[in-house]
């Protein structure tokens, strides 16, 4: 058996003495998160919140992201990251331009998630936690999404789509499509 631990986990790979969060976050992100930080009980309360921000400039939260905003709340990286993995509308990795949250609950299974799944995979070509090449789409699974009445159901980018067919996902993910050829 080998002692020696060099297994080196990425999160791990900075300290926390290493970033200054004032010099790291931006002055607009640092003033979002101090007016989430005054209306909230306690700093630590602000956590989603501050996550969501940093999130919306941008794209993800990086390692250096959350240990400066630990910073900035007065927590540990660690209770930070506990809440950032908890929350799964926080992305601890790069993540596309558009993000598709397929909802795999019961309700979904039963009216053809399976089917808009196969419809999903083949039009991107990527599968459950990948990217499509040209960045433009990450396709992540949802346990709910609250449209049980109206499944199939998927959110991208926080817009809602139910009731979903293999006709609708396609017509979606081509407007989704030339609207990416747009925007480059």
């Amino acid at each position: 058996m080998n002692n020696n631990n060099t297994e080196i986990i990425p999160s791990m790979m900075i300290t926390d003495e290493e970033i200054d969060f004032r010099q790291y976050l931006s002055s607009e992100e640092l003033s979002v998160i101090e007016h989430e930080v005054s209306i909230m009980e306690t700093r630590e309360a602000a956590g989603i919140e501050a996550l969501k921000v940093v999130q919306k400039h941008r794209g993800w939260i990086s390692d250096n992201s959350l240990i400066a905003i630990a910073q900035c709340l007065q927590i540990s990286s660690a209770q930070l990251e506990g809440v950032a993995t908890f929350y799964n509308l926080i992305y601890r990795q790069k993540v596309g331009h558009y993000v598709i949250h397929l909802c795999d609950s019961i309700s979904c299974h039963l009216t053809g998630y399976d089917e808009i799944l196969k419809v999903i995979q083949t039009y991107l070509g990527i599968g459950y936690g990948q990217t499509t090449p040209d960045g433009e789409f990450t396709l992540l699974s949802n346990v709910c999404l609250g449209s049980c009445d109206k499944s199939p159901a998927m959110m991208i980018n926080g817009q809602h789509y139910h009731s979903l067919t293999n006709e609708s996902v396609v017509s979606i993910l081509n407007g989704l499509s030339q609207n990416a050829g747009e925007n480059v």
